[in-house]
């Protein structure tokens, strides 16, 4: 197993997949990275979709943005996650908003993206997380209920290359103290 900063240094945004397929052994070690995201009171505001049906695959691809470079990747990809948040729960006590920003579905929904990712990519896997698609195009072809958005689309599976990494801002370029 590799060390946790060599993991969040090593994951990429993967949109090229071997043809091979993702056993289920990882994707319950995922699901169990996704179960053990912190939340909002412990609210756990995330449904997890695994996608494998080509045709489903295709319908999704037909929901991403012109221009979206994941594009391909959503019907290569051996396996699609989407993940999905329950709204009005994160971030409200007894029925009410309680922070500034709202609903906080986004925020836990962000950390399980990260989880998910981080341990595809300990796991050897590659993943890409996209965006940019029409939301309520996706929901109807995922038959999401009422209450719940999907929020984001992970393309998995065996990379078929590793790319670079990006440039990266240094610590003290962004690092403030006491003040901004």
């Amino acid at each position: 197993m590799a060390e946790l900063m060599d993991v969040i240094k090593g994951r990429r945004s993967i949109r090229r997949y071997q043809e091979q397929d993702v056993s289920d052994e990882m994707l319950n070690q995922l699901y169990e990275a996704v179960m053990w995201t912190p939340s909002w009171a412990n609210t756990q505001c995330w449904e997890l979709i695994v996608v494998k049906d080509q045709e489903t695959k295709e319908k999704l691809q037909g929901t991403i943005s012109k221009g979206n470079p994941a594009t391909k990747a959503m019907v290569n990809a051996p396996v699609v996650l989407a993940l999905c948040g329950r709204l009005e729960r994160a971030g409200y006590y007894y029925g009410q908003v309680t922070t500034k920003f709202g609903d906080w579905f986004m925020f836990d929904l962000g950390l399980a993206t990260q989880n998910l990712c981080l341990a595809a990519c300990n796991l050897g896997l590659g993943t890409v997380i996209v965006g940019l698609f029409d939301h309520n195009k996706a929901k109807e072809v995922l038959a999401v209920p009422p209450g719940y958005e999907v929020v984001v689309l992970i393309p998995l599976g065996h990379p078929a290359k590793e790319p670079g990494a990006p440039k990266r801002r240094e610590a003290d370029e962004f690092v403030h103290f006491n003040k901004f």
